[in-house]
């Protein structure tokens, strides 16, 4: 019987129970859907990345992200990734509005943030590959981009001079100090819709943070990297402002408020 109660208190305190309690009590869902709901989710969206290619996307061999420099390629550990090349119609507007230069650059930041979420890390000579040029371009843009203040997660400099911010990170943090999203854009060269997903992903992060959440109870729930959630929250901590303060606490009352609707539904 003691046994039973201690497992008990301790399936109580799992990643899944916490979120089943919050379908249950947030949205008044039945326990039993909300059961359902958990085992639908576990089954479409914990995954491995790499597990479905859409459209535009690749599979390529990129060193581990903890490898260290001094060693023979040969004899350092590989991992295979996903990388999308081609986001489709995101893509296409960034073209249309900045030219080919500005899309390469952003699949630039795309590309070494998605490696860098799969647990690896690429060199400047894997982006000139994948992206069909030659690596004085790759090179070019990769200056371009950091003369901006935007850190590029690349090999050399994930183990060189220490981890930066990334270009989501320096995304959420302009839209806190007060930038609309078309002032971004125009800075960052990121479509708005793009943007408001950033923006919205990390207004989630931050709210199970406040619920009690740890950093990868968060990434599990939202399907984020523990790096990137660890980012976020950085980020966070670093706009402590009653401004900044302000302007997130009424995104996280629309959130409610949408929740709420969505129940009311």
């Amino acid at each position: 019987m003691l046994r039973n109660d201690l497992q008990a208190r301790i399936e109580a305190k799992s990643p899944e129970q916490r979120f089943m309690r919050i379908l249950e009590q947030e949205f008044e869902f039945a326990p039993r859907v909300a059961q359902v709901i958990l085992e639908e989710a576990q089954t479409r969206l914990l995954g491995k990345p790499g597990d479905l290619i859409r459209a535009g996307q690749t599979r390529v061999l990129l060193v581990r992200s903890e490898a260290g420099h001094g060693r023979a390629l040969r004899e350092i550990e590989t991992v295979e990734v996903t990388w999308t090349i081609d986001a489709g119609a995101e893509d296409e507007q960034i073209r249309q509005r900045h030219g080919r230069r500005a899309l390469r650059q952003v699949r630039i930041q795309r590309l070494l943030l998605e490696a860098l979420e799969q647990g690896a890390v690429a060199t400047q000579e894997d982006l000139a590959r994948v992206l069909n040029v030659s690596l004085r371009t790759i090179k070019r843009d990769c200056a371009a981009l950091r003369a901006r203040g935007i850190y590029l997660p690349t090999r050399g400099n994930l183990h060189g001079i220490g981890r930066g911010q990334t270009h989501k990170a320096q995304i959420i943090g302009r839209w806190l100090r007060g930038e609309t999203y078309d002032q971004i854009a125009l800075h960052t060269h990121h479509r708005p819709v793009s943007i408001q997903r950033y923006i919205q992903t990390f207004v989630r992060v931050v709210k199970l943070h406040r619920q009690g959440f740890s950093e990868n109870e968060i990434g599990l729930l939202l399907q984020l990297s523990p790096a990137l959630v660890r980012e976020y929250l950085a980020v966070y901590r670093q706009h402590d402002t009653p401004d900044c303060r302000e302007r997130l606490q009424d995104q996280l009352r629309r959130l409610d408020a949408s929740s709420a609707a969505k129940r009311g539904a």
